[in-house]
């Protein structure tokens, strides 16, 4: 640093003056001293001004300072030759090496400071990776060779030791079996991949995890860095909601039935109670029987549930609804060779339904489009919404063969339609639960259904 110092670009100026004020001195003096030689102070002003001169300025300054002082020496002309070559190679050398010093110095010193940069930059990006590792909601860790934890942060503490001890140092078995399974095999290259496995923690609670995990191979072995999720609370929470749709749905569609039987059970009661006013009809066993038949029938129908609504309304957004529609049925569309024309607005109002049971209704409406086109040669779906004062409605039109008599489309087991029969059944069994409906529109080509909903409408938006 005293090096670097001293030659700075502030001092340059001055030190370049002062060394040819240095020059012209000792030439003066030694031109009046012909008894004392004093070529050999030249080497100050050398190494004051050698510093802040590139190479050629170096030599000239050389063959100025040998030539004075072999002019200066008053000797016959060769010793004078000798003195000059031998104080310019001595003079050079002094030159030459402070300068090659000097540059070397200031190379170095950048070099320094650019290390340090580096480093402040590296600790600087460390402490925020260290920041967002401590504070993700997500459990990280990082495993050895051995299959031991080397870093984990609060969330895989919490996770895997809550209230125990440090899992540092431990092996990733005792926690995660099929990930120390992984880190068993031999790892020759980096990797990344996910799986879903059994984990433990301490206390003996068992969970499922979610595990994103990637590899690298360093030179002190194979290093392992994984994100953990327990994902047990969202398939219990999963399973909950299935089971409980399953159940609505199983109701709406005991009640649709109930309601077909009840209709059967009215028309068989009127043909009963004509046939009660013949003669001897009502001591008849039998005749006296039917009748009990279809009591017990009569009863069973009264099975059908009240419509959903009736018990409270619930608004859904229809934009969010057919987002996660487009997201399913694309990839499907798209390997049959099918296409979807998207004609819904981008904000839509709310609407009263159950969300997952029109997701169904509109997941079925598309695939059963998609088997009406798999022989048509024009393949396409095209979803649209109209939005009316009091309603919503969905169209799904296709451009398949058609439907020649649509009179039994909503009839359970209907003989036309494919795999059940119970599709279009069911859902307008579901749309009507909450004041929906579904019909056919005739279409001079292809198909269309329409899903009609009520639109919902707070309190404070009625009109007074």
């Amino acid at each position: 640093m005293e090096l670097l110092s001293i030659y700075s670009r502030a001092n340059r100026t001055g030190f370049l003056t002062v060394g040819a004020a240095l020059i012209v001195i000792i030439a003066v003096v030694d031109a009046f001293t012909p008894s004392l030689p004093l070529g050999y102070l030249y080497l100050f002003p050398i190494l004051l001004m050698a510093g802040f001169l590139p190479r050629p300025w170096i030599a000239l300054l050389v063959a100025i300072c040998a030539a004075l002082t072999g002019i200066l020496s008053r000797y016959d002309l060769r010793p004078s030759i000798v003195l000059f070559v031998m104080a310019s190679l001595g003079f050079a050398g002094t030159g030459m090496f402070v300068a090659e010093a000097v540059r070397n110095r200031l190379k170095t010193l950048q070099y320094v400071r650019e290390m340090e940069t580096q480093i402040r930059l590296r600790q600087e990006t460390e402490g925020q990776l260290k920041g967002l590792v401590d504070s993700s909601p997500l459990a990280i860790i990082t495993i050895d060779a051995n299959g031991r934890i080397l870093l984990a942060n609060d969330a895989a503490q919490n996770l895997f030791a809550p209230a125990g001890t440090p899992i540092g140092g431990q092996r990733i078995g005792e926690f995660l079996p099929t990930l120390q399974s992984v880190m068993q095999q031999p790892l020759s290259q980096s990797f990344r991949t996910q799986l879903r496995c059994r984990g433990r923690r301490t206390n003996g609670d068992i969970f499922l995890a979610a595990v994103w995990f990637s590899a690298s191979v360093t030179e002190v072995g194979s290093i392992v860095s994984a994100i953990i999720m327990d994902f047990s609370e969202d398939l219990r929470d999963r399973e909950d909601l299935s089971l409980e749709h399953l159940l609505k749905n199983a109701k709406i569609l005991v009640g649709a039935i109930a309601h077909e039987i009840r209709n059967l059970c009215g028309a068989a009661l009127l043909v009963h109670r004509n046939l009660s006013r013949l003669q001897g009809m009502g001591e008849n066993e039998d005749f006296r029987a039917l009748g009990a038949l279809i009591a017990g029938l009569e009863n069973l129908s009264t099975m059908e549930l009240r419509p959903s609504w009736a018990q409270g309304t619930a608004a859904v957004e229809l934009s969010s609804i057919l987002d996660e529609v487009r997201v399913v049925i694309d990839p499907p569309y798209n390997e049959c060779g099918a296409t979807i024309l998207w004609k819904v607005q981008d904000h839509m109002p709310l609407a009263i339904g159950d969300r997952y049971g029109l997701l169904q209704v509109f997941l079925n409406l598309a695939r059963n489009s998609q088997r009406a086109m798999e022989a048509a040669e024009r393949k396409q779906l095209t979803i649209s919404s109209e939005v009316q004062p009091s309603s919503v409605v969905i169209r799904f039109e296709d451009t398949g063969p058609g439907i020649s008599d649509p009179s039994g489309l909503f009839r359970p087991f209907y003989q036309g339609a494919n795999v059940t029969g119970l599709g279009l059944y069911v859902s307008r069994a579901i749309l009507r639960s909450f004041r929906g409906d579904l019909r056919f529109e005739p279409r001079s080509e292809g198909c269309c259904f329409a899903v009609t909903l009520t639109r919902y409408i707070n309190s404070g938006d009625r009109p007074k």
